[in-house]
């Protein structure tokens, strides 16, 4: 690599780093966040799906702005929009300030994600895209692992305030690295799909109120109605984006090959992967008793070891093609979950360790083959558009995840100790774990069926990508 693609990876990393920080950071504050803003549990949980919500419906249209001014000014632009959110989270008084500001910080991320697959395309030839998406799901790896962890400690020792005011100085870092590298062109201003984008987010929205509605409340008429018509919606998006300029989902390349099969595959390894994490911090905390940070700590292997194999990984998926080593890395995920559902309430910390080191190392194998497989399929001129198509599926596959692993909880011991659990406050005791670990166990048989389907796509894939 020569300095300028060292200077570019540098930026995507670090913007990719704070942005899966705060992805997770805010899950163990929660309890905390509760109690000092009198607030109650199921509007807490907004400050996640809130967050994720807006990622979800926004970054395929601010990748198409990318396309037209240039990447580098959307990045560097993100990287000041989140910090300022996250200063305002900081100071945030109640909760509903506290959700209108993640909000913020929302868009700043989805401008981030945004573009950074698309400033790795731009960068880097196709045979060496591999290796630079490698450093990217470091980046990834590492800010998830962070954000669980010193979401326990900052909380713990400073307070939930800090949770978010540590990325001020990172963001201002941020902000001067991409200025400096990143170019910054200026061009024609892209039609937006304002009716995609009031489609998709009104469909989301109607899902995830419907199911947090669900958990807390239990099945009603007008829940079920939200449902209904959120299903509905999907007729008129599919209408409206075939027909849109700018389209949030562009459905033509999606029945593509080269790029439908890696864009398919990444949301249903993050619908069916990323339940498995809160699942099973469910499991650690209801079942035996840990508190959440010890609860966190016995997932970290599996997050070091991806992040430290994903930059060779992706250099061996540069040769030896893409198809081999993510749907291998799919195959190695589905055993880690497949081992999980055999948890009891006796097993030892060991065997939970081992599975996720195995699921640590396909995700390793996945996620910089994946993003390299996409970004090969993609047309030139649409890098940004498809990067951001790429993060939008995957983001509404996270919704699906966070929803899931609440929803299996609730069905099985109960809406209240199901939020005690969930926020590490409560423990299943007695009668109640045979019935949770039902639960647990089918919500694990859905992820590796999801997983299942994702590996069995993904092995259709071109063996190279390449634009």
């Amino acid at each position: 690599m020569d300095r300028r693609q060292i200077e570019i990876l540098a930026a995507v990393v670090l913007g990719t780093l704070m942005s899966a920080i705060d992805t997770t950071i805010v899950i163990l504050a929660l309890p905390t966040i509760v109690m000092d803003l009198t607030s109650s549990l199921l509007l807490a949980i907004w400050t996640i799906i809130g967050y994720l919500l807006v990622v979800a419906v926004f970054t395929t249209q601010i990748g198409s702005l990318g396309d037209a001014f240039g990447r580098g000014s959307i990045f560097t632009a993100g990287f000041a929009v989140f910090t300022v959110g996250s200063f305002l989270c900081g100071i945030s008084e109640t909760m509903i300030e506290l959700v209108s500001f993640r909000v913020l910080q929302g868009f700043g991320a989805a401008m981030l994600q945004s573009s950074s697959s698309a400033l790795i395309a731009d960068a880097f030839p196709p045979r060496e895209r591999g290796k630079a998406f490698g450093f990217t799901t470091l980046g990834w790896n590492v800010g998830g692992t962070l954000g669980i962890v010193l979401g326990g400690v900052i909380t713990t020792f400073l307070g939930w305030r800090y949770i978010f005011f540590i990325n001020i100085p990172v963001g201002i870092v941020g902000v001067f690295l991409a200025r400096i590298t990143l170019r910054h062109e200026h061009g024609k201003i892209p039609e937006l799909d304002y009716p995609g984008m009031v489609i998709l987010a009104s469909l989301l929205l109607l899902l995830v109120y419907a199911a947090t509605q669900i958990v807390s409340s239990g099945f009603s008429f007008l829940e079920t109605l939200y449902i209904l018509v959120a299903l509905f919606l999907i007729v008129p998006f599919v209408y409206v984006e075939k027909r849109s300029s700018n389209p949030i989902v562009r459905i033509e390349p999606l029945l593509t090959r080269a790029l439908g099969v890696p864009l398919f595959s990444s949301f249903l390894q993050a619908a069916g992967y990323l339940s498995v994490i809160f699942v099973l911090i469910l499991y650690l905390q209801g079942i035996r008793g840990y508190t959440p940070l010890y609860s966190s700590l016995l997932l970290v292997p599996g997050y070091v070891v991806a992040s430290f194999l994903a930059p060779s990984m992706g250099r061996f998926s540069d040769r030896i093609g893409q198809r081999v080593v993510a749907t291998t890395g799919i195959v190695l995920i589905m055993v880690s979950v497949t081992l999980y559902m055999f948890l009891q309430a006796n097993t030892q910390d060991y065997y939970i360790v081992t599975a996720s080191l195995i699921g640590g190392v396909g995700g390793s194998m996945f996620w910089p083959a994946n993003n390299s497989s996409i970004m090969g399929g993609a047309p030139q001129g649409t890098y940004g558009s498809i990067s951001g198509l790429s993060r939008t599926l995957s983001n509404v596959g996270t919704l699906a995840s966070y929803v899931l692993a609440i929803s299996v909880a609730a069905s099985t011991i109960g809406r209240k100790m199901a939020f005690e659990v969930f926020l590490g406050t409560g423990n299943v005791i007695g009668s109640l774990q045979v019935s949770f670990l039902a639960g647990i166990k089918s919500a694990f048989l859905v992820s590796v069926i999801l997983l299942l389907a994702a590996g069995a796509l993904s092995s259709l894939r071109p063996r190279h990508s390449s634009a």
